[in-house]
This record gives structure tokens, C-alpha cells and sequence, in this order.
């Protein structure tokens, strides 16, 4: 059976390989390394190989697998273990997203400001927020628009809510090069580049390298990791 290290290795490899070519660190580039829709079994590997950060699409899922592998492995010396939501939360989950998640990448629209507010206060946890953006405007996608996402910003901000960077998925079969260097420019019109220690959370599998090129800081890598999908 192979080692998941290799393709964790393979992964490691090419990000240092884009970041170097862009003139940045490896080490400035976090990667969320995507389990959804994958049993703990074939995410404990990873674990054991030395991956920190992983990213789930639903919160029930997510509720299903990480208590117990947050209890097994979130400790000693794998207490820097990170749990993202990369998928559309609902705001009645609000609750549940902000008690299991260390990060959030989907905040995209009013309603869900005010339920996270809401749910951070209660709970008394800050978790850093990235707006996501529907950076190719397609219907069938979350994500604020592009006009929106001044005044969503201002809304957070007005909130206290801790927005760390923008994020966006673009458009299938469409080169992604021009949506990821649009979505750095729309940072830094608000404040949010990387210079300024603001984060990008942009790039997947199949693009992760052109993202970093571009200045992503987060990059969400499933099927590079774990193949296709159960």
C-alpha cells in the first residue's frame, strides 16, 4: 500500500517549488489539506504523516468525524491540529461551525454576519473569518458579489467579527489565473493583502500552484491528497 506520505511529500514539493518561483517562502503558504466526503480511516494517515490542517465542506460531517480525531491527535505534538470549514454554512449552524471549526472560509452575506457574531459571543471564541467571494458570478455558487463586498466588510468590521482574507472558488474549464489575481487586487482595495497580513484562500488540486504564484496563502487540496473520492 503506498505511503500517504508520498503524495503529502509530492504536495509539499510543488508549493515550495510555486513559491519559489514567486519569490515567497514555502512556509508562508498553508496547506488545508481537504477530507471531505473521506472517512477518518483514510485521514489518520495523514495525520500520522505530519499534516496539520484539514478542511471539511459540512458541519455535520464534520461533527461525525473530528471530535474523536481532534481527541486522539489534538494533543502533545500535534496540538496545532486545525479544523476549516471551506463549505456554505447555513446560519442556523452558526452555533456548531464556531464550537468545532478554527477557521471559517465562507462568510458571504448579512445574515450570516449577524449569526456568527451571535454564535462567537456565546460561545466566547474568536475564529478567524474569510469572505468568500463569488469571484466568476455564477448563480449556482455562494460567495458575496463583487459590488457587495465592501459594504459586507464594513458589516463585519462593525461586528467585531475577525476577518483574516478574502476567498473564491472560479469557474470550472475556465483558465483561473485572471479570477485568482482579481481576488488579490479586491485584498488589497480593502485592506486585505498579503502584505498587509491579510490571508488569500485560493486554490485546488488542479491550480493550487498558479493560486500561490499569485499570492495565495491558504490553498484547499483534496484529490492530490487523497484520491478520488468515497
Amino acid at each position: 500500500m503506498e505511503s500517504a506520505a508520498t503524495p503529502l511529500e509530492d504536495v509539499q514539493a510543488r508549493i515550495a517549488h510555486a513559491a519559489g518561483i514567486a519569490g515567497r517562502k514555502p512556509q508562508d503558504v498553508t496547506l488545508v489539506a481537504i477530507s471531505k466526503t473521506h472517512p477518518a480511516k483514510r485521514i489518520v494517515p495523514l495525520l500520522e504523516a505530519g499534516q496539520r490542517v484539514f478542511g471539511e465542506n459540512r458541519v455535520q460531517e464534520a461533527q461525525e468525524k473530528w471530535p474523536a480525531l481532534k481527541e486522539r491527535f489534538g494533543k502533545e505534538r500535534y496540538d496545532d491540529l486545525e479544523l476549516h470549514l471551506v463549505g456554505q454554512l447555513q446560519s442556523n449552524k452558526a452555533d456548531d461551525a464556531v464550537e468545532l471549526f478554527d477557521c471559517i472560509h465562507s462568510l458571504d452575506r448579512p445574515s450570516l454576519v449577524k449569526a456568527l457574531a451571535k454564535a462567537m459571543e456565546k460561545a466566547g471564541k474568536r475564529v478567524p473569518l474569510f469572505v468568500q467571494v463569488n469571484i466568476g458570478a455564477e448563480e449556482q455558487k455562494g460567495g458575496c458579489a463583487i459590488a457587495d463586498l465592501p459594504g459586507l466588510l464594513q458589516q463585519a468590521r462593525d461586528a467585531d467579527l475577525p476577518v483574516i482574507g478574502l476567498m473564491c472558488v472560479p469557474p470550472l474549464d475556465i483558465e483561473p489565473a485572471p479570477f485568482f489575481a482579481l481576488l488579490a487586487k479586491l485584498a488589497a482595495d480593502n485592506g486585505l493583502a498579503p502584505e498587509e497580513g491579510g490571508k488569500l484562500s485560493m486554490g485546488m488540486s488542479g491550480d493550487f500552484e498558479t493560486a500561490i504564484m499569485l499570492g495565495a496563502t491558504h490553498v484547499r487540496v483534496g484529490s492530490a491528497l487523497f484520491g478520488a473520492r468515497e
